[in-house]
């Protein structure tokens, strides 16, 4: 794994996380407990701070990133990943906020300003404009993403086992 150092800032990783070592990890970052970084991923908190909470998965190809201060974002904006998420192949997560409990499916790009809320789903290949804000509870299609309906007890209890496998299958590979 490359971890990074950036200025004053070296990333914080929970003992029990997994970062693969093709994954590179830079900057102001926190990983939490029993979260997996997987390979070909860039989670780089060079010009903000960046929060991965509990049991989330960033997998394959992820980009996370962030927003400076400036005339045109005020402050900055920085990212921040929730406990029990599942973060699928190739999603680009851009100085946003994904509350407890999601899914962002794969390919799907999260812009700054947005919050997904708590227990929302982003199917695949979905885009969430700035400053978007989706309601928990939902499935959330296409570009830029409409509400399409609320999602099925069997896909609530799948956000929780998403969380769950992917923290077994970071114990076998820290094996």
């Amino acid at each position: 794994m490359t971890i990074r150092k950036f200025e004053d800032y070296t990333p914080e990783i929970a003992d029990s996380a997994f970062i693969d070592e093709s994954a590179v990890v830079t900057g102001n970052v926190v990983i939490g407990a029993d979260s997996s970084v997987w390979p070909m991923c860039s989670v780089r908190g060079d010009i903000h701070s960046i929060r991965i909470g509990e049991r989330t998965n960033i997998q394959d190809g992820c980009i996370l990133h962030v927003t400076h201060g400036s005339e045109f974002a005020p402050g900055g904006n920085k990212l921040t990943v929730g406990n029990a998420i599942t973060v699928g192949h190739n999603v680009v997560l851009h100085a946003c906020t994904v509350e407890d409990g999601c899914l962002i499916g794969m390919g799907s790009v999260v812009l700054d300003g947005s919050i997904i809320k708590k227990g929302a789903m982003v199917g695949a290949g979905s885009l969430v404009p700035p400053g978007k804000v989706l309601e928990g509870g939902y499935l959330w299609l296409g570009s830029p993403v409409k509400k399409a309906r609320a999602l099925s007890e069997k896909e609530i209890a799948f956000l929780d086992y998403s969380a769950d496998h992917y923290v077994e299958l970071k114990n076998r590979y820290r094996k």
